[in-house]
């Protein structure tokens, strides 16, 4: 069953417009759609805070004196409902899990994804996520951090429909179009530069103190 839009959170600050980043959506000669975003850099930010963040999005956090999902923050209108499918083999929620993820760009109910993604790669060179059906890969998102001198860079790239194989061809061409339309795509470039963006004002509300210097 679809899962309904909950009420919209409070926004820990401004969404930043499409604007703010650089992006680009090509069909592919294989015809695979690929989106891509160079974000902004995200000002006081590392990539180790950024591998911490999916590491540790299941949990909560008290804004306001109301307790909230950390994930329903991340966005305070599109996100819908995350959820460790499977973690992975050390029990966490890092490389080697499943996650379930639920949203609907610009809270538009036609664009609403559920799926249940594989962590394939989650360091501090960035995360990967993919979808496979009957072992063949139809979806890949991958995020890639960097370090810069104002905080962490930030680069993303969504690949939709099978690389290649024998029903590519049909998929991409016939199936591709029905369940992950370009305008889907041309919504998750702007959901993907807000919520993104709301990194700079979520995690460093969230991630652990260093210890004290005791020397």
């Amino acid at each position: 069953m679809r899962l309904p839009l909950p009420p919209q959170r409070p926004s820990l600050g401004p969404l930043k417009p499409h604007s703010s980043a650089v992006t680009t959506q090509a069909t592919l000669p294989n015809g695979q759609l690929e989106l891509t975003i160079q974000h902004e850099h995200l000002r006081g930010l590392t990539p180790r805070m950024l591998r911490w963040w999916f590491e540790n999005i299941g949990g909560t956090f008290e804004y306001e004196g109301a307790v909230y999902s950390r994930y329903l923050l991340w966005h305070p209108r599109d996100h819908i409902h995350w959820e460790l499918a499977r973690p992975a083999p050390n029990g966490a929620a890092g490389q080697g899990a499943y996650f379930r993820i639920v949203e609907a760009f610009a809270a538009d109910p036609r664009n609403q994804v559920d799926s249940v993604e594989f962590v394939e790669r989650l360091d501090e060179t960035g995360i990967s996520l993919v979808k496979r059906v009957l072992g063949v890969e139809i979806f890949r998102l991958e995020h890639f951090f960097g370090s810069a001198a104002d905080g962490a860079t930030y680069f993303s790239r969504m690949l939709v429909g099978p690389a290649s194989g024998p029903l590519a061809g049909v998929f991409n061409r016939l199936i591709r179009p029905r369940i992950f339309p370009d305008d889907k795509g041309t919504a998750w470039l702007t959901h993907n530069i807000e919520e993104v963006g709301l990194l700079e004002h979520l995690i460093p509300r969230l991630y652990p103190a260093p210890p004290p210097d005791l020397g």
